[in-house]
């Protein structure tokens, strides 16, 4: 029962964080039909800002600020530092590319994630680093029931992941921004006619979408300790699997299936092997892609006659 429970536990950690990079694809395609494959290597930028802010202040070993301190300038700069990077992404290689062939921008995310890559490969070395959590925050720390063992970084994901979807569901249903991109997803000319600012809407997704990612990248690298230049791109694509799941352009449907990736995962780990755990996980896909191409909560499309 407690390995059953724990196995959940670790499922839902997961899954909290794919579902965070999931909700990055799912703005993007509701507001511009875009898959951003780069989405995940801004997920990977965000791990890198958290470590060097912990190496900024000392070192995991002999940090010269307190930790709920340094946690809240982690998530502030690689929020920040990454929702710049998305703006800056949206501006200079999608923007141009609006009207284009919808293959084009398509193959321009995939260019924007190898620069990123190959970015941080020149600056940082291709070499895995590590944050070396349990040298400031102990794993022993939690909630422990025999072989049971939720440590407070485990915690913290789902506590700050829950907050984080909880405020952006809201800010799509209750404030005038989420009324604008709910707008320019459903007709972006129609929108336009209207007054809304589309440029600035649309600038404003991409910032908070990559945001997040970022948040996800520092818990990521407090939870599993080790990050290097490639952690996006297989985090992307189960992120972008999670979207499909859950219905791509569908808020809940990231939520739910970012979970839903992170349970079969997690169960596929534990009683499985972990040798099938990836193949599983896209096996997935496939089969949704099959038998329900929408997604969960995702509408089928409209048929014009």
């Amino acid at each position: 029962m407690q390995e059953f429970i724990q196995t959940i536990v670790n499922g839902l950690t997961t899954g909290c964080l794919y579902a965070l990079i999931a909700l990055g694809y799912t703005m993007v395609y509701g507001v511009l039909k875009l898959l951003n494959f780069a989405h995940g290597d801004v997920y990977m930028v965000g791990a890198y800002i958290g470590y060097f802010v912990i190496r900024w202040f000392g070192g995991p070993a002999a940090l010269t600020i307190p930790v709920p301190l340094l946690l809240l300038i982690m998530f502030a700069l690689a929020s920040a530092g990454c929702g710049l990077l998305g703006m800056a992404m949206e501006r200079f290689a999608y923007r141009p590319l609006r009207d284009a062939p919808r293959i084009a921008p398509l193959i321009t995310a995939l260019g924007i994630s190898f620069v990123l890559e190959n970015t941080i490969l020149l600056l940082f070395g291709g070499f895995t680093r590590s944050y070396q959590t349990p040298s400031f925050i102990p794993f022993s720390t939690g909630i422990h029931w025999g072989a049971l063992r939720i440590d407070v970084v485990q915690i913290m994901i789902l506590a700050v992941s829950v907050v984080m979807m909880l405020g952006l569901r809201a800010l799509v249903n209750r404030t005038t921004l989420g009324k604008s991109m709910r707008a320019v997803a459903s007709d972006r000319e129609a929108a336009e006619m209207l007054g809304i600012n589309v440029n600035r809407t649309i600038s404003l997704t991409f910032l908070i979408g990559s945001a997040m990612a970022g948040v996800a990248g520092v818990m990521s690298g407090l939870a599993f300790n080790q990050i290097s230049n490639t952690i996006g791109f297989l985090a992307g694509l189960k992120a972008f699997t999670a979207a499909v799941v859950g219905g791509i352009g569908s808020i809940p449907g990231a939520m739910i299936g970012g979970i839903f990736i992170g349970l079969c995962e997690s169960f596929s780990l534990s009683y499985i092997s972990t040798e099938y755990s990836d193949l599983i996980v896209f096996g997935i896909l496939i089969a949704t892609m099959l038998i329900r191409p929408q997604g969960i909560f995702g509408q089928p499309p409209l048929q014009k006659v």
